[in-house]
């Protein structure tokens, strides 16, 4: 097998779907087509299975889907080997990135990283935290900005901490709020977590939403045009003065926070372009950024 066959079958396996794989290979649906019968030529084995929406593998197929997998690992291994032993901090920083924290701080923080060192290259995946999580833990990326706590035995460093808080487009009360209109958005697990559990200690009611989008930064908008209320990590809307903003509070009195983390492998290291931005994040103030 040829490293884009590896390519080929890792995007299939990820996206269960030829045309989703297609595109993230930047193929056309029938080159691909075309090279996956090629592959089941050589093998002589049935690699794929068509059904109504998507494709499935054969036994045959996962067996050497997984072998992609490997491979392609093994391939970024010695790439990395190979750019550490030029003692220059150069190559490709693999980066998992928890949505907000790409929108509002990536950016920036690698522009700033780039001016120091002009040779890096950056490979940058964006998602929910608990997808991040995964990815770090499959050592798919070098490092993760997760947020909230996950199970990790290796190395994470706090970069800062965020109130959870009530945003509304004008004044109100705690106990009106169940009859106000509400502004949902979809979030990790653990989130939504938070704010189901401060919202159903406080209030027998169901909130009353009715508006449900994809996006906190569209739920801002939302907030902002004066559609409702929303409840959220308070850097989302600390841009805006004019929104009022309430944080929410244990029954003990805390205020209900959410941390935000550098996840990664004591291993990866010995890698100069981890270790480099690793000390990098360390100089600056990843809140205030």
């Amino acid at each position: 097998m040829k490293f884009q066959d590896w390519e080929m079958l890792n995007a299939l396996y990820a996206t269960e779907n030829i045309t989703q794989a297609a595109k993230r290979l930047f193929l056309s649906q029938p080159t691909l087509t075309s090279r996956i019968r090629s592959l089941e030529d050589y093998y002589g084995v049935k690699l794929v299975i068509r059904k109504q929406r998507g494709i499935t593998f054969t036994p045959e197929g996962e067996t050497l889907a997984r072998h992609a997998r490997k491979m392609l690992s093994e391939q970024l291994k010695i790439e990395e080997t190979l750019d550490n032993m030029k003692e220059q901090v150069a190559g490709t920083l693999r980066v998992g990135v928890s949505n907000f924290f790409a929108l509002n701080k990536m950016p920036k923080l690698l522009r700033l990283f780039k001016q120091q060192y002009p040779n890096v290259e950056f490979q940058v995946v964006t998602g929910w935290s608990s997808e991040m999580y995964r990815r770090i833990l499959n050592h798919d990326v070098h490092i993760s900005f997760i947020k909230g706590d996950y199970s990790w035995k290796d190395n994470k460093e706090l970069l800062y901490e965020e109130e959870i808080c009530i945003a509304s487009p004008w004044e109100f009360t705690w106990d009106t709020l169940p009859a106000l209109p509400r502004i949902d958005y979809n979030t990790d697990e653990k989130m939504r977590q938070i704010v189901d559990s401060w919202w159903y200690n406080n209030y027998k009611q169901q909130p009353n939403i009715n508006i449900q989008v994809n996006q906190v930064e569209t739920c801002k908008e939302m907030i902002i045009n004066g559609l409702g209320y929303a409840i959220l990590a308070n850097l989302v809307v600390r841009p805006h003065p004019e929104l009022v903003t309430k944080p929410l509070y244990l029954p003990s009195g805390e205020a209900i926070t959410r941390k935000t983390w550098m996840y990664y492998h004591e291993d990866s290291l010995q890698i100069n372009i981890v270790h480099a931005f690793v000390h990098f994040i360390r100089t600056l103030d990843m809140k205030e950024l």
